[in-house]
Parts: structure tokens; C-alpha cells; sequence
């Protein structure tokens, strides 16, 4: 069983940045196992993709409405992975979970939300204009 936990989330004016951090824990945790993603949801709307990575972030995947804004990486000594937002955007503003899939290869990353199995409580990041 594993456990995530995000923190990091706030308002922030358009145009700002925050890190989110997501931190992982289980009592037979190998965080290196898992490639892990980053997905969010504002009010009203379905749960969306927006980057994933790898289990040392050598590989990842970002959508289209976050590339070049959003960088993910990860720190397997502390079991914990961020999502450096830049740029944000009004539309940023949304729910955001992290998301943990064991990947025993470690070359993948998986970008449906389908494919993870352990999830985090979200928070929340509200971008204002």
C-alpha cells in the first residue's frame, strides 16, 4: 500500500509560479518502483492529464497545455515528486493529484489516469487574472 500526499497548492496571480510536491510513503515502499503522474481537475470538468515521468524522470510526457510551462521531477532519496508550474495561467486553476503505478522496468511513464492505482488527496491551486 502506498500513501501520497500533495502539498504546495495556493492562489498565486496570473503569470506567478508554485511547486507542488507530492510525498510518498508505505511500509514496504521502493519509491524507484513506480512511475508516477500528475494529473488535475477544475470544478465542473473531468479529470485531466498533465505530466508523467519515469522512475528517475529521465522520461516524461506533458500535455500540450502545460509543455514548456510545467516541469515534473523527482527526488527517490525522499520518496517525493514535483511539478514546477510556471507561467500560470486562470485556466491552470484546478484540483491537482498525484498518482503512483508500479513500474518494476522503470522505463515507462503512463499517461492515463486509468493506469495508476494510488492516488493522493489532492490540492488546490486557484490562479487568478
Amino acid at each position: 500500500q502506498v500513501q501520497l500526499i500533495e502539498s504546495g497548492g495556493g492562489s498565486v496571480q496570473a503569470g506567478g509560479s508554485l511547486r507542488l510536491s507530492c510525498a510518498a510513503s508505505g511500509r514496504t515502499l521502493t519509491f524507484s518502483q513506480y512511475a508516477m503522474g500528475w494529473f488535475r481537475q477544475a470544478p465542473g470538468k473531468e479529470r485531466e492529464f498533465v505530466t508523467a515521468v519515469n522512475w528517475n524522470a529521465e522520461k516524461s510526457a506533458y500535455a500540450d497545455s502545460v509543455q514548456g510551462r510545467f516541469t515534473a521531477s523527482r527526488d527517490n532519496a525522499k520518496n517525493t515528486v514535483y511539478l514546477q508550474m510556471g507561467s500560470l495561467k486562470p485556466e491552470d486553476t484546478a484540483v491537482y493529484y498525484c498518482a503512483a503505478k508500479t513500474d518494476y522496468s522503470g522505463m515507462d511513464y503512463y499517461t492515463s489516469a486509468d493506469d495508476y492505482k494510488y492516488w493522493g488527496q489532492g490540492t488546490q491551486v486557484t490562479v487568478s487574472s
